[in-house]
């Protein structure tokens, strides 16, 4: 998919409404669920300061609605799974957005219970979007978000009930890439990490998520938010998670609508293709029709995703 124009501009506002009004009938049913998980904690990120962040007149926006915009205190709520269910694994989940807001209602909170219930400790990941008026460099900002997430689970694994060897790393749309960019990009800390605690998941799991960062694949939107119009070929080619795949990147599970007007599914197809080549355990399910955000939709669609973490000993059989 090329870049954005005037056309792909529209399509991403009409899919976005379309993603927010999905949300809202989904949160009415969530709240009315006698199975709803209920938020255990909601916890800082960072212990002390912000990295990567300096003084701004930004505020935080969108509770109301769910789609977050202008968040600079991020945070991490946790759901907990009921103890006779518990697995030990756990998720970290970055919902999407296309690096301009934050889906936390519909792809984070609304996933976050459908885990637990099914025995997953499930944390919803509140992270920075890019922007220069907040952040001295926005490339990296989410980043080190996601890792220091990740960071927090692994070391707090005993306090949460959580087996640390079974922490991996969710994520939808642009928080798809976020997700893959903390998959391939772990022996890196961008964040401070003293007791040296390995960053990488031990699984990855990308829902329509936006892969590349060049031309002929990106979402536009993601990747103007994220690197900047013009950014330089390197900052490219780094952001590009097909091309960071190695033989340790985590196992993973993708998933795509084929006929995605906002995400080409050649994202997931290209990514695919990189970790079966390099023998990463990988499996893949694609629809014939969903369009972007799908999971509104397809109430369904975690059911294959369960098999697979159940055939890899994640979950309970």
């Amino acid at each position: 998919m090329k870049r954005f124009n005037l056309r792909t501009q529209t399509a991403w506002k009409r899919n976005m409404g379309r993603k927010v009004t999905a949300m809202t009938a989904l949160v009415g049913w969530l709240l009315t669920s006698p199975l709803a998980a209920i938020a255990q904690e909601i916890m800082p990120l960072y212990p002390a300061a912000v990295p990567n962040s300096k003084a701004s007149d930004v505020q935080e926006s969108g509770a109301e609605s769910g789609v977050l915009k202008g968040i600079t205190k991020p945070t991490l709520q946790y759901f907990k799974p009921a103890p006779d269910k518990a697995s030990g694994a756990a998720v970290v989940i970055i919902p999407g957005g296309g690096y301009g807001v934050v889906v936390y209602q519909g792809e984070g909170i609304s996933t976050a219970k459908a885990l637990a219930e099914q025995g997953v400790a499930a944390f919803v990941l509140k992270y920075r979007l890019p922007s220069d008026a907040i952040m001295p460099d926005k490339k990296i900002g989410p980043l080190q978000d996601a890792q220091q997430a990740f960071k927090l689970v692994r070391e707090n694994a005993d306090k949460w009930g959580v087996d640390k060897n079974k922490v991996g790393i969710m994520g939808f749309s642009a928080g798809g890439h976020l997700a893959s960019t903390a998959a391939t990009h772990f022996e890196k800390s961008y964040i401070d990490n003293p007791e040296n605690t390995s960053l990488r998941p031990d699984f990855q799991i990308l829902i329509y998520p936006v892969i590349s960062m060049q031309d002929s694949l990106t979402h536009g939107g993601s990747h103007d938010n994220l690197l900047g119009k013009n950014p330089s070929l390197n900052d490219i080619e780094l952001f590009s998670n097909e091309l960071q795949v190695r033989a340790n990147t985590p196992p993973t599970y993708l998933t795509h609508a084929a006929d995605d007007k906002l995400v080409d599914v050649d994202n997931s197809i290209v990514y695919f293709e990189k970790l079966r080549h390099l023998k990463v355990p990988v499996e893949m399910h694609i629809y014939p029709k969903g369009d972007h955000g799908f999971i509104f939709r397809h109430p369904g669609w975690m059911d294959p995703l369960f098999a697979w973490m159940k055939q890899n000993n994640w979950l309970k059989k």
